[in-house]
């Protein structure tokens, strides 16, 4: 089932303001479990968890910045 426009933006709000905070503070405990890496290794990380978030995400987010379709002019 296809989520309405208004949910999208409702979803999104959430999890970029609730998910996405918290999954930053998973992430970083879980960097923190191993000794540190040389920098390089480090930033790749980092980057790689940056971006896995998105995938899953992609349809929340998607038209969330254009205009209603559904909105009467």
């Amino acid at each position: 089932m296809a989520l309405s426009y208004k949910a999208r933006r409702r979803w999104s709000l959430v999890v970029l303001l609730l998910a996405l905070p918290l999954y930053i503070i998973v992430a970083l405990q879980v960097t923190q479990l191993f000794d540190r890496p040389s920098v390089l290794v480090e930033l790749a990380v980092y980057v790689g968890l940056g971006v896995i978030w998105v995938f899953p995400l992609k349809a929340v987010f998607k038209g969330v910045g254009q205009a209603d379709p559904d909105a009467k002019e």
